[in-house]
């Protein structure tokens, strides 16, 4: 019997323990997974990694082959692990600023430093939660300027944008499979690339830097297992919030919310065994997709009409794949309050990220200084709701009259 009843903040596939155990006792293919994304993405090739973040950075290491260009645009609402990437492969990051009610590229900003800079080697397009942006408008400037696209898929396997898979649009792309990012082997990526001519560059990048490391993918194994045991309402408290309480006792929430990395991040190649997981819960993915959007068409019923509130969601012509649903509040003020309310409600509220990409200061050395209010705004105003299989209609009613009340 649980002791706490605690929702994840976005919409993970639980494992059964079960189904882990039959794969220990049979020969597994390798591969598998990766077939199944060159399938579906119908791309050329599609490479298994350690994380998504490994993803990017072999993709990053492999542009380095094709050009003398050194820098790569990023949105400045992102995951910090994207910034660590590019400097450990010794490429210079230029930081635009994104849109003040969505968080997509100040397509402004981005046309004026692709047309000013001419290192610019690509823009990463960056589908956060799971939200396609709008890239005609990319590929018109990246076209415009001799740029490459790299698609940052992190949070939107399953997504469409024009009725393409998000992934297969720019020349490269990634995707994660890190826990509670979907369809998961606990910790894993994909590198994808969706022009022919350079499937052999990153096949033979990944072999120069990809080693097999026994110990440590015994430990994801491990991982896996006790995240088929966690993943459930009844223990995901532990797993989850139990860290985020001893984080902010000691006054650091950024790592409460689980926002600090390291450079050092591992690459070594993933095993068949956890490819084979990841492989066997591949056709849940349209049936998953579609139970998130459901809950987060519940939440966006609710707010019609509620003007202090600003869903943040799909464009005309897209599909979300919505693993949360993220909302902006008219003043930091209310966000913090609804942040109070919902701390110990177990009901899955969250953030995006704490700040802006800029404004880490363990990223400082990392990060050159640009103005980011639109980010900024987003950080401060902006909670993420749940789109989780857990959810019951009851919860979802909860949240919605509690956010009705602020």
């Amino acid at each position: 019997m649980s002791l706490i009843r605690e929702i994840p903040p976005t919409a993970g596939w639980p494992i059964k323990t079960k189904s882990l155990i039959p794969p220990f006792f049979k020969k597994l293919p390798k591969g598998i997974l990766e077939e199944e994304f060159k399938k579906y993405l119908n791309a050329p090739l599609a490479l298994l990694t350690y994380s998504g973040t490994a993803a990017f950075y072999l993709i990053l290491e492999s542009l380095k082959e094709l050009s003398t260009k050194k820098t790569i645009v990023i949105p400045a609402f992102i995951c910090p692990l994207i910034p660590l990437a590019i400097k450990r492969a010794g490429l210079k990051i230029k930081p635009c600023d994104i849109n003040p009610d969505n968080f997509d590229f100040d397509i402004d900003k981005l046309r004026k430093a692709c047309a000013e800079d001419k290192d610019i080697l690509a823009i990463l397009a960056v589908h956060l939660g799971g939200i396609p942006l709008e890239l005609q408008n990319l590929q018109e400037i990246a076209k415009k300027n001799g740029i490459l696209i790299i698609e940052d898929c992190a949070q939107s396997l399953g997504a469409e944008y024009q009725g393409k898979k998000t992934g297969s649009i720019g020349e490269f792309s990634f995707f994660s499979l890190c826990r509670g990012k979907g369809l998961t082997i606990y910790e894993g990526g994909l590198a994808i690339t969706n022009k022919a001519e350079y499937a052999q560059l990153l096949k033979n990048t990944s072999k120069k830097i990809f080693r097999t490391d026994i110990f440590s993918e015994s430990l994801k194994i491990a991982e896996l297992l006790a995240y088929s045991i966690f993943y459930r309402p009844g223990l995901f408290w532990f797993a989850f919030r139990l860290p985020q309480i001893f984080w902010k006792m000691r006054n650091d929430p950024v790592k409460a919310l689980g926002d600090y990395f390291e450079l050092d991040f591992p690459t070594h190649k993933v095993s068949a065994f956890r490819e084979y997981i990841g492989y066997l819960n591949f056709s849940c993915l349209d049936k998953e997709i579609n139970k998130q959007r459901e809950k987060a068409d519940f939440y966006l019923q609710a707010f019609k009409g509620l003007n202090r509130i600003k869903p943040i969601q799909e464009l005309p012509r897209t599909k979300a794949s919505y693993p949360y649903l993220a909302i902006i509040f008219e003043t930091p003020e209310k966000r913090n309050k609804a942040l109070r309310i919902f701390e110990n409600s177990g009901l899955g509220i969250s953030q995006v990220y704490l700040q802006a990409i800029t404004d880490y200061d363990y990223l400082k050395g990392v990060i050159p200084e640009a103005g980011c209010e639109n980010a900024r705004r987003i950080a401060r105003q902006t909670i993420t709701l749940s789109t989780s299989s857990f959810l019951k209609e009851s919860d979802l009613r909860k949240i919605i009259d509690k956010l009705g009340k602020i």
